[in-house]
Parts: structure tokens; C-alpha cells; sequence
């Protein structure tokens, strides 16, 4: 009986070894001078930075979700990356923290080289957009875990904040202003339904091009890769802004996030959203309006609290941003529902 090898039962060491060496040089594109080392070993040193007063570590993991679907349909795989990164450095940032480094999980049934390489330099793009270093991961080749031509991706960020700078939003009073920076689509959240309602119930195509995109596919819309906001927050921040709280707008919508950073007895009134258009516009024909503001962002990724008087402070720090007034802090019974805590006053 013959001997049987790894490669037999499914495993490619070669292949393994030879997306490590395409990674070392988008890795190294990402250092920092607090890294220490280089990638290939067993564990990602980072020193914490100087000057940084009582530091504190924050940390933040997640996916992409479904998103990943549209790339495997579409065999595009160079922005799912950048949604990962996104998903996680966006919420690291919301403390105050400048984030540091990332480290990404890649598993899949097969490798295939090129599939893993396209993803992994999306991810290292967006760390060098957001100044942090891509400082490690794990490539997982498992054979029968997925189907042909998937894999899946997790993703962890880590940063640093001094403790007398933590953003926390337990400043945050009645009267405090709500600032807006634009979403660049639905991000990496409520792909199941957009799926279902785009693809199942309209019967549209991924190579579809609806009048409402402008004339890119459907597809290509909906890979639209989460916006990074990491230098327009250390914008801010370092621009002297009385930054009293920050969301990342998620899963959830804005229901399900801006009540996470409030105090117990407030709430906030939206008296202004973003003009529907893209997908968003399509997805509202067939989704109830409740349903569609605690499943998507309607066009808001990122939210900072200040007061009043910092308003056109961040207008000013943010001339490329398309910053929003969304509305105001107000008072609220304590005993309001969570998602309640969010009171739609646009009309």
C-alpha cells in the first residue's frame, strides 16, 4: 500500500509557503516604527508608542459576513480585505485610540494563490490608510470545511489610547450635536438582505447595471468597500474638538449603535439623513422603513458628538468630508428601550 502525503489529503505546505512570501512585502509596505520583527514568526511584536501617557490597549475583532458571497460570485477579491480591516479599525477608533496594528485569519477548503493574495493586499492597503501595521495571520488550508472557491475571513485590531483621553461618551449632555461623515454604501452589514431582496425577490443579475448605480453593475456596487476613518477622526481629534463620543455605524444601523456610546437618560434626535441613492434607494422599495433603518446605515458610517459650539470647528478640519448635522442629544426617560433611544424626526 502506498504512502499518502498531505498535498493528497488536501493540504498544499508549498502553496502555504508560497502566499507567506507574497505577503512579506505588502506587510513590510505597512510597519511602523513600534513594530519589532518581521512576519514569518510565531507570534507579531509591537512596541507600545512613546510619549503616550497611562496607554491602554483597545481591541476589536469581526468579519465581513455575506459580503463575501458577492466576492466569490463575482470573483473579484481585491476590497473584501479592506472591508475587514474597516469593520474592525472603525470600531477601535471610536475610544480615541490610534490603532496599531491588525493581524487577519484566512481559511478556505483550497488555497488558491492568486484568491489570497488579492485579499490579503486589500487588507494591507487599508492598514497603511489607517496607520496601522499588518503585523501577522493565519493562512488555514481545510479541506472539506468549505465549498469550492470560498473561504472565510476574521480580522483583529488592536490600538492605544492614553486613559485621559478615552473617548467613552460619559460627557455627553443634552444639546450636544450629532456630526455625520457620509457612508460609501452598505459597508460589510445586511448583505443577507440585500441579497434576498436584490438578487431573489427583483431578479436582478450581479452584471446588471439598474439606473440608480449609475451605471456600475450590481455587483460591483455592492463590493463598494467600507470607508476608512481613522485619519478623519485623528483629524479631529488632534484638531483640538471637544470629542465627547463616537459610533461606528454597523450592524444594527443607527438604532442599534448610537445608544451604545450614550448615557443612561439620553437619546438622540435625527432631524437630518443623507439622500437616498444607490443601493439603498433600491432596497427601500421592498423593505419596510423600520426594517431598513436597524438592518443598514442609510448612508451614515461614522457619527462624532460634540457640542455646539465644535461644530464648525470639525467642518473645518474636514474639508474633504462630507460632514452632516444629523441632528441633537435630548433628554429620555432611562426606562427607554434601547433601540427607542433613536428618534427619527426627519421628515
Amino acid at each position: 500500500m502506498g504512502q499518502i502525503t498531505y498535498r493528497e489529503a488536501g493540504v498544499d505546505i508549498d502553496a502555504g509557503d508560497a502566499l507567506v512570501d507574497r505577503i512579506k512585502p505588502l506587510a513590510a509596505a505597512t510597519r511602523i516604527p513600534e513594530v519589532l520583527g518581521d512576519v514569518g514568526g510565531f507570534a507579531g511584536l509591537c512596541a507600545v508608542p512613546d510619549g503616550v501617557d497611562q496607554p491602554v490597549l483597545v481591541s476589536g475583532t469581526d468579519g465581513v459576513g455575506t459580503k463575501l458571497k458577492i466576492a466569490f460570485a463575482t470573483g473579484k477579491h481585491d476590497t473584501i480585505g479592506v472591508d475587514l480591516v474597516g469593520m474592525c479599525v472603525n470600531d477601535v477608533i471610536t475610544t480615541g485610540a490610534r490603532p496599531l496594528f491588525f493581524l487577519d485569519y484566512f481559511g478556505t477548503g483550497k488555497l488558491a494563490l492568486g484568491v489570497g493574495e488579492a485579499v490579503i493586499k486589500g487588507i494591507a492597503g487599508a492598514c497603511a490608510e489607517s496607520g496601522c501595521a499588518l503585523l501577522g495571520g493565519e493562512t488555514a488550508e481545510l479541506p472539506g470545511m468549505y465549498a469550492d472557491g470560498e473561504y472565510d475571513l476574521a480580522g483583529f485590531a488592536v490600538g492605544v489610547v492614553s486613559k485621559p483621553r478615552i473617548v467613552d461618551g460619559r460627557r455627553v449632555v443634552v444639546g450636544d450635536r450629532l456630526l455625520a461623515l457620509a457612508s460609501s454604501g452598505l459597508h460589510s452589514n445586511g448583505y443577507s438582505l440585500a441579497r434576498k431582496v436584490l438578487l431573489e425577490a427583483m431578479a436582478l443579475s450581479l452584471d446588471d447595471r439598474p439606473a440608480e448605480l449609475g451605471g456600475a453593475t450590481l455587483g460591483d456596487a455592492l463590493l463598494t468597500p467600507t470607508r476608512l476613518y481613522a485619519r478623519a477622526v485623528r483629524a479631529v481629534l488632534d484638531g483640538g474638538v471637544d470629542v465627547r463620543a463616537m459610533c461606528h455605524v454597523t450592524g444594527g444601523g443607527l438604532p442599534g449603535n448610537l445608544p451604545r456610546v450614550l448615557p443612561d437618560g439620553l437619546g438622540a434626535r435625527l432631524t437630518r439623513l443623507p439622500e437616498r441613492s444607490g443601493l439603498l434607494s433600491m432596497l427601500a422599495r421592498r423593505v419596510e422603513e423600520a426594517e431598513l433603518r436597524r438592518v443598514f446605515n442609510l448612508g451614515v458610517g461614522f457619527v462624532f458628538v460634540v457640542p455646539p459650539a465644535d461644530v464648525s470647528r470639525v467642518v473645518e478640519l474636514l474639508p474633504a468630508e462630507d460632514v452632516l448635522e444629523l441632528g441633537e442629544i435630548v433628554e429620555m426617560d432611562a426606562a427607554t428601550p434601547f433601540e427607542e433611544r433613536v428618534v427619527f424626526a426627519e421628515t
